[in-house]
């Protein structure tokens, strides 16, 4: 049996809100009706857990809050979620990123994962006094992880490579375990990273079949290095108890983009130097036909956000599907996001996550019962549809 990990999304990046937050990837976020707050994040972050996610991403650009202060801040309000966390090569020396993360870890009792971004843009990258060009960012990116692996490992450290050195570079506090390593990258310099540093390769939300390629790929690539990759697919959702309910939402979410929104952000994110972008770009179109690009995945999100532009949509059966055939390619965890965050987290957490845990496909990794006492949808009423009643 596969045992699938599911993760959530806290939303940093402009806030939340019940339509489409754009923006990313060098291209200015939109307004959002819920703003970043600690209060507001924290109630993210203390539902997803309650439902059964086992981590939630912090995002990191010029865009969001800071990931490592605000998913900080978020320990002290939930009690078991992990944080994956930004990790930049560019923006901290590799002995601050090892010590970061090993101090994060032992006072949290291992609550940290990390999130490898090397830079997209060149534009944001050289907000941050960045500026090498993309290859260079892959390059440096393997000397900065060669040498933060080898610290948590307890070695003294003498390492002189063209971009980083250190000398006679030792921790004194080693984390109590070793965070675990998320990377994505579609371009030949991205997988070869992954494949030498990564525990979990990421993709943005392809179709299936294309996923299992990607992976074909960095699993051959890992296999060269003598290591083995798992392997994670990012998305959104929209589940639903039924199929109308849920592409209802779905076009609810694409009447509030309009046509001058779309162009705008379109040409903002041609001008993207990443690879995984411009395969969203291809899968949207930039239109508002045909975003259906395989049963149940839809490319709608993508027209307006930088990064993961597609979504699960469809009943809790479907999407569970839909979740097999990714399983099928190789996945085996999920990073979700929704639109509000907070209520998606439950119409996922109540009804997706229960019908995989009847199919032997999850488990709850507090063996906490999801299953609501009530029907499910039976709650608040919000714009004429019935929404969960969320608690805590």
């Amino acid at each position: 049996m596969t045992e699938l990990k599911f993760h959530w999304f806290i939303p940093t990046n402009g806030g939340d809100g019940r339509s489409v937050v754009g923006g990313g990837h060098g291209v200015t976020a939109g307004a959002a009706g819920r703003p970043a707050s600690v209060p507001y994040l924290g109630q993210i972050a203390r539902s997803a857990e309650q439902v059964g996610f086992e981590g939630a991403l912090i995002p990191t650009g010029p865009w969001c809050e800071d990931a490592w202060v605000t998913s900080a801040m978020l320990t002290q309000a939930s009690e078991r979620l992990k944080f994956l966390v930004a990790f930049r090569p560019d923006a901290v020396a590799p002995y601050v990123a090892a010590q970061m993360a090993a101090t994060y870890v032992n006072l949290t009792d291992g609550r940290l994962m990390l999130n490898v971004v090397t830079g997209g843009e060149d534009h944001d990258q050289r907000m941050y006094g960045d500026f090498l060009n993309k290859e260079e960012r892959y390059a440096r990116c393997d000397e900065f992880l060669t040498i933060v692996r080898r610290l948590w490992a307890g070695e003294t450290v003498d390492f002189t490579g063209r971009y980083l050195s250190v000398e006679d570079s030792s921790l004194q506090n080693l984390p109590d375990e070793i965070p675990a390593i998320y990377f994505g990258g579609s371009s030949a310099g991205g997988i070869e990273v992954a494949a030498k540093h990564a525990d979990v390769y990421l993709t943005w939300g392809e179709p299936p079949a294309a996923v299992r390629e990607k992976i074909e790929r960095a699993r051959a690539a890992a296999e060269r290095h003598g290591r083995e990759l798992r392997f994670g697919v990012r998305l959104h959702s929209i589940a639903r108890e039924t199929a109308e309910q849920a592409w209802a939402e779905a076009a609810r979410l694409l009447d509030h983009i309009s046509d001058d929104e779309i162009a705008r952000m379109q040409a903002g994110l041609r001008q993207s130097g990443s690879e995984g972008q411009r395969r969203m770009l291809e899968l949207n179109g930039g239109s508002k036909d045909n975003l259906e690009i395989h049963p149940n995945l839809w490319a709608g999100v993508g027209l307006v956000r930088g990064g993961a532009g597609t979504a699960l949509v469809g009943s809790y059966a479907e999407i569970a599907d839909l979740i097999e055939a990714y399983v099928d390619a190789g996945i085996s965890e999920f990073v979700l996001s929704g639109y509000p965050h907070l209520e998606e987290a439950y119409w996922f957490g109540e009804g997706v996550l229960p019908e995989l845990e009847r199919r032997g496909l999850w488990s709850n990794p507090v063996k906490v019962a999801v299953r609501p006492s009530t029907p499910f949808g039976a709650g608040v009423t919000f714009g004429g549809a019935k929404e969960p009643s969320p608690v805590g």
